[in-house]
């Protein structure tokens, strides 16, 4: 899976907490997010009183539900209930336990979360 077509992935899905992410699909929704987030807080000089302040917040609420759902999915895709998401509200060591799993290949085949994730994980 290409940039382009991860993003596609994570707009069409966008609230499709079902199924399985790619590795890749995954890297690159948050690359596309951390691009968006650095480009309005530049375009803001780091102030959220002002118009691309505004942009930037409504954009970071447009990208969170299908962030979380990209998550959710790619959790799937390595036989883990999204639920461990919520590992990521334990400071420090909860991040690091979610990106240990998110760098993770996926499993091989049908899981009980569905079949293979595409190609390109």
């Amino acid at each position: 899976m290409n940039f382009g077509q991860a993003i596609a992935s994570g707009f069409q899905n966008y609230v499709n907490f079902q199924g399985r992410s790619s590795r890749s699909a995954f890297w690159f929704w948050a690359l596309f997010s951390f691009i968006v987030s650095f480009v309005f807080s530049a375009l803001s000089g780091g102030e959220s009183n002002n118009f691309f302040g505004l942009l930037g917040s409504l954009a970071g609420l447009a990208l969170l539900l299908p962030g979380l759902a990209v998550a959710v999915r790619r959790l799937h895709d390595i036989d883990r209930s999204g639920w461990f998401i919520l590992l990521g509200l334990i400071p420090l060591v909860g991040i690091i336990i979610l990106i240990v799993f998110y760098c993770q290949p996926s499993t091989v085949g049908a899981n009980r979360f569905g079949a293979a994730a595409p190609q390109g994980s």
